[in-house]
């Protein structure tokens, strides 16, 4: 190597903390925003901008000062804005949700916003490396081709190397936080042989970002007014936390916290919430269910209903996080005489359990957005191979309030599978709506009321409840299939339509 600083490791270290940047900040975003496509969409887009920006900067920097120095600070000063970016995150997502919440703005512009004013310029800085990087190493005009590809071959490796690290080691084993500050101390540590002058004060970098590391993490999210965070992990699939209140009641939240997924309430099973709805639709079959899937059952305030109301039923709680499950069971009681619990995804977990069910419920949000594969006429009529005769299922819609449009187009998808009269709503809550199929010759309304009598008055109560408001489903949506199920577009276009007034009724 003739130069006194070994470019390819540097290349090597940049294009590490380039693409594992990118993974931490979409998981950065995620508590806010969600970690929706659209969300992922933007990060990718604007890493590659700030990218594109810092290559064609490299190359007139390079031009200008080609020194290994020059091109050393720039590694410095990148990793120095990388190891703020975790801790004025908070504040500052905080206040972009307020303003865009103000504003009823949708999840794409927040998030664009978001990632850029964080990410961009630290990405930026290390996209000008690799041609700056090729400036140095060429010797001779005839080499320059050999030498850009050699460089730019070592970067996308370093590119892969710091993708899987981020995904499967740094972020599951030491946080998002710590995520960003190891990959700016790699960048300290490359950068400071190059500073042949200053090298001094730059070792002070490497050493305040290790002290940085050593800081504990702290909460990610503080709790609301009256709330503590009694529980809180970044997961391998998202940002959980659980709160509590001063009465004792429990809420879990995921990711963006714009939706409540779990309730526990001390002494109670029923929640004044739309899992009471979820709950007593499970009868509108016409008999006490035998066999209830729950698919997205969090931290099982469902499941746990129904081993309280129902003790013989057999309920399968799908939920794709182990680690929601075990909250549910140590601070939600989740808990049941013929509770399974099962980690798996909704979709390849029906496919593999062929067991008929009474009751299946679908209420696997990643809020707002339910993951397309479960909104097709595919993955419905999966479901109704897996009923038994007279079986219901019951699809929990969360939707914009006022908006219409997603439950429309589920509504006609499930209609194309279990017939154009069998789908029923019920408008239990402004932003949910729960959709019912059944198979069942009787009358939904009818079932409730009449199964209402031999259960406890509180929840012959809510099935009379139920019962009033079940109407037919709206009509006027498309039929989504596999290839083409537009979920994530018309949620964002459904809040759009919200805050113009437009309810798209």
């Amino acid at each position: 190597m003739r130069r006194d600083l070994p470019l390819s490791v540097v290349v090597f270290v940049v294009g590490t903390a380039s693409l594992g940047a990118e993974i931490a900040a979409a998981r950065l975003l995620a508590p806010w925003f969600g970690a929706s496509t659209i969300v992922w969409a933007n990060t990718i887009a604007v890493v590659l901008v700030a990218l594109s920006a810092g290559y064609a900067l490299g190359g007139r920097l390079a031009d200008r000062d080609p020194t290994i120095g020059g091109l050393s600070r720039i590694v410095l000063a990148a990793a120095v804005l990388l190891a703020i970016v975790p801790f004025v995150s908070g504040p500052f997502l905080r206040a972009s949700v307020d303003a865009f919440d103000e504003l009823s703005v949708g999840v794409f512009a927040g998030s664009l916003l978001g990632v850029g004013v964080l990410v961009a310029v630290p990405l930026l800085l290390l996209g000008t490396v690799s041609p700056y990087a090729v400036r140095l190493r060429m010797q001779h005009v005839e080499d320059a081709g050999r030498t850009a590809g050699r460089l730019y071959s070592i970067s996308t490796v370093g590119s892969l190397v710091g993708t899987f690290a981020a995904a499967l080691l740094l972020i599951p084993f030491v946080g998002t936080r710590r995520t960003f500050l190891v990959f700016a101390l790699l960048l300290a540590l490359v950068a400071i042989p190059g500073l042949v002058r200053h090298r001094l004060p730059a070792l002070l970098v490497p050493l305040v970002v290790l002290g940085l590391i050593a800081l504990p993490p702290g909460t990610t999210k503080a709790g609301t007014a009256g709330d503590r965070v009694e529980w809180e992990k970044e997961t391998d699939y998202q940002y959980a936390r659980v709160l509590q209140a001063d009465d004792g009641t429990r809420t879990l939240e995921l990711n963006e916290g714009q939706a409540v997924h779990s309730l526990y309430r001390p002494g109670s099973y029923l929640t004044d919430g739309y899992w009471d709805d979820q709950l007593a639709l499970l009868w509108a079959g016409g008999r006490t269910p035998r066999s209830v899937a729950i698919l997205g059952s969090a931290a099982g305030t469902t499941a746990r209903a129904v081993g309280h109301y129902s003790p013989g039923t057999r309920v399968d709680a799908v939920e794709i996080d182990p680690d929601v499950t075990e909250v549910g069971r140590r601070l939600f009681d989740m808990d049941g005489p013929h509770l399974h619990t099962y980690a798996a995804d909704a979709r390849p977990w029906l496919e593999q359990h062929r067991q008929r069910q009474d009751a299946i419920v679908i209420d696997a949000y990643r809020q707002p957005y339910i993951p397309f594969y479960l909104t097709t006429r595919e993955f419905f009529s999966l479901v109704r191979s897996r009923l038994a005769p007279g079986g219901v299922a019951i699809v929990n819609v969360g939707h914009p309030e006022g908006s219409t449009q997603l439950q429309k187009a589920l509504a006609a998808t499930m209609r194309s599978v279990f017939g154009p009269e069998a789908v029923l709503r019920d408008d239990g809550e402004p932003t949910n709506t729960m959709l019912v199929a059944t198979t069942s010759r009787t009358s939904a309304s009818a079932s409730l009321r009449g199964a209402g009598a031999d259960l406890p008055p509180e929840l012959d109560t809510v099935m009379d409840q139920v019962a009033s408001r079940l109407r037919p489903a709206l009509r006027g949506g498309p039929v989504w299939t596999d290839d083409k199920a537009p979920v994530e577009w018309l949620v964002d276009l459904s809040l759009a339509d919200v805050a113009t007034g437009k309810y798209g009724r």
